[in-house]
């Protein structure tokens, strides 16, 4: 099979030349391994799909979702006018904003998602979920932990006999706050 040649860029930005074949870089080429990655300890991280994850309650794994939204912290901020200062407004900090986590999934077979949602309507029942992000290799790459976390609101499918659209569920949780996980 005939050799190509190929220009690949080192992580200083050097530009190397090596010829490659079917099976690779030819012997004797002095490429170096990559540092870049999606886990520690490689030096330049590459980012990770967002299609990997999976969520636990309290330690038990309660599914793995389609989708996940309301990832997101914010402060407040208000504002003071100070009298005799017209060219600006004092803004602070405030409290902290948490929007509910909203998952979707296809329905199946498990009824573990509506158990806990009616388990929970007293205060004590509430539990910590952790959402945890997977790489390629399904190996954690981070986790997010929400306290006091309870479901607020759990939507089934749509029924249609017309269509061939997934049947999707749909569940809302409340909590009260992230909290970094490891």
């Amino acid at each position: 099979m005939p050799s190509l040649p190929s220009l690949s860029v080192g992580v200083e930005g050097e530009i190397r030349a090596g010829i490659s074949t079917a099976e690779g870089l030819v012997a004797g080429s002095n490429k170096k391994p990559s540092t870049r990655g999606t886990a520690p300890p490689s030096k330049t991280p590459d980012p990770v799909a967002e299609l990997r994850f999976k969520i636990n309650l309290d330690d038990v794994e309660i599914g793995r979702f389609s989708e996940c939204s309301g990832l997101s912290v914010e402060w407040d901020v208000q504002t003071y006018a100070e009298g005799g200062e017209n060219r600006f407004e004092h803004k602070m900090r405030g409290r902290l904003k948490y929007p509910n986590l909203v998952l979707k999934r296809g329905v199946t077979h498990e009824e573990a998602l509506l158990k806990w949602f009616f388990q929970s309507q007293d205060r004590e029942k509430r539990g910590s979920i952790t959402l945890t992000l997977l790489g390629p290799d399904t190996k954690k790459i981070r986790s997010f932990a929400f306290a006091g976390a309870f479901p607020v609101k759990w939507t089934g499918p749509n029924f249609n006999a017309g269509s061939t659209s997934i049947a999707i569920e749909t569940l809302e949780i409340a909590h009260q706050g992230l909290v970094m996980g490891s």
